[in-house]
């Protein structure tokens, strides 16, 4: 297995776990670090037998965003160029997330702050330990929320509640979360690690070439018309029902009995 410097990498069951491991720095992201989930990802998508896809902190984070102590880029002139480390590692970073073929789960251990908490929006589900919150906190250093912050906030909050997260950078403790339907669900602080694996482990074991097809579906649902949806909707449909695992789930609801999908 590839040795990492600034995350954790395992598989157990079908999930793989990305921790972000910078716990002295409240896993604040760096370039480096992005270049380990990088090589990461690259493992995860090409192993057909890893199904489920978490990414969270160590420690008392998620991640307090970009680390700010790192080395700025520079344009061609010599000026600060904030928005290239957004063009080298954020954007590909959030668009790999978004688009991955495999379930992805954040589970927000901590605070997730910044980009941070926007890399976290970009995954399939959120889930959350009781203490964490999440923080628009742009607006405190005068920058504009990026890592596709102003993209799926309004999507999911509307306009005007988005806005509110983003212009007063007010921190938004878990529940909250929950009743805005940022996260899907919240756990306890001390079971939160198990209850996650046990939630990835449901998600693993799950009908994955359906799941591919249901993200799919939905992602096409942001650009169509209902008429449009409703055709894609229905080559969706027949996809799904010629796969394995659609077989396995009628004999098993016939039979009274656990699925065994198998992901095809």
């Amino acid at each position: 297995m590839t040795a990492y410097s600034t995350i954790k990498f395992g598989v157990d069951g079908g999930v793989a776990t990305i921790t972000l491991a910078r716990p002295d720095k409240l896993n604040a992201f760096t370039s480096a670090m992005h270049a380990d989930i990088r090589s990461a990802l690259d493992i995860v998508e090409a192993d057909e037998a890893i199904r489920c896809l978490v990414l969270t902190g160590e420690g008392r984070g998620f991640s307090s965003g970009q680390d700010l102590g790192e080395e700025r880029l520079l344009n061609a002139e010599g000026a600060v160029d904030v928005g290239g480390r957004l063009d080298r590692d954020y954007n590909p970073l959030v668009r790999r997330l978004y688009a991955s073929p495999k379930v992805t789960v954040a589970a927000l251990n901590g605070p997730a702050v910044g980009a941070a908490a926007n890399i976290a929006l970009a995954c399939d589900i959120v889930v959350a330990a009781r203490s964490a919150y999440l923080q628009e906190a742009f607006a405190r250093i005068a920058l504009v929320p990026d890592a596709g912050g102003t993209w799926f906030l309004p999507r999911i909050l509307g306009t005007k509640r988005a806005l509110a997260l983003m212009l007063t950078a007010e921190q938004v403790p878990a529940d909250e979360l929950l009743r805005m339907g940022l996260v899907y669900k919240v756990f306890d602080d001390a079971t939160f690690s198990a209850e996650t694996a046990a939630f990835a482990r449901r998600l693993a074991e799950g009908p994955t070439a359906t799941y591919r097809l249901i993200k799919e579906t939905v992602r096409q649902s942001v650009t169509n018309d209902l008429s449009a949806q409703l055709d894609v909707e229905r080559d969706a449909q027949r996809k799904a029902g010629a796969t394995e695992d659609f077989v396995e789930g009628i004999a098993a609801f016939k039979e009274k009995r656990p699925s065994r999908f198998r992901g095809r």
